[in-house]
């Protein structure tokens, strides 16, 4: 399967599990007439293979090498786990890490998981299913860099096109998505 019909079949599965129409309270507080609910597609066996394979190919075509890639749990984990696993697939094992909502409370006391497989000062990619306003990545990025890194790529599944892309841009780390929310239902979302 060629990269354009991984792009389409990955579309079909998002509009099938992900994609639903209604009234929805989004992350950060706005409301909406749709929601994508990106981990129904994500944790499918067919679309987290698919969304691994797209976002490592975004992640090969960095400008800078990217040496990991992360994001922050929940719905970042089967992202992170199926790009790690397409890359070592395809010979160029990217090690994953998963990025805590608080700190541990006990042990490490880290932010961080997976952060032994890390190059220290490494530049590595940072990964979301579904980016509204960016506030969770701009957490994200907060974090990865505080514990040394460089954040030099994010990427998504979807980008819902509401700000999101543009906040990141603006704080100096440009978006790059699978989908934009015109690309996969139009642009009104309806």
């Amino acid at each position: 399967m060629n990269t354009a019909d991984e792009r389409r079949r990955l579309k079909e599965l998002l509009l099938e599990k992900s994609y639903r129409q209604g009234t929805f309270t989004l992350t950060s507080g706005k409301t909406s007439d749709f929601y994508i609910d990106g981990k129904q597609t994500t944790l499918d066996a067919e679309g987290g293979y698919l969304c691994g394979r797209l976002l490592f190919e975004l992640i090969q075509n960095a400008p800078e090498k990217i040496s990991s890639v992360g994001g922050m749990t929940l719905g970042a984990d089967p992202l992170v786990t199926a790009v790690s696993v397409v890359s070592h697939l395809a010979g160029k094992p990217l090690p994953a890490f998963i990025v805590r909502k608080e700190a541990k409370g006990h042990g490490t006391g880290n932010y961080i998981e997976g952060k032994k497989n890390l190059e220290p000062g490494s530049s590595v990619a940072l990964v979301e299913d579904v980016v509204t306003t960016g506030g969770t990545l701009l957490q994200v990025i907060e974090r990865v860099e505080n514990e040394g890194f460089t954040v030099g790529l994010v990427v998504t599944v979807v980008d819902r096109e509401e700000g999101g892309a543009e906040v990141l841009a603006q704080a100096g780390y440009p978006l790059q998505a699978i989908f934009t929310r015109t690309e996969l239902v139009g642009s009104t979302g309806s």
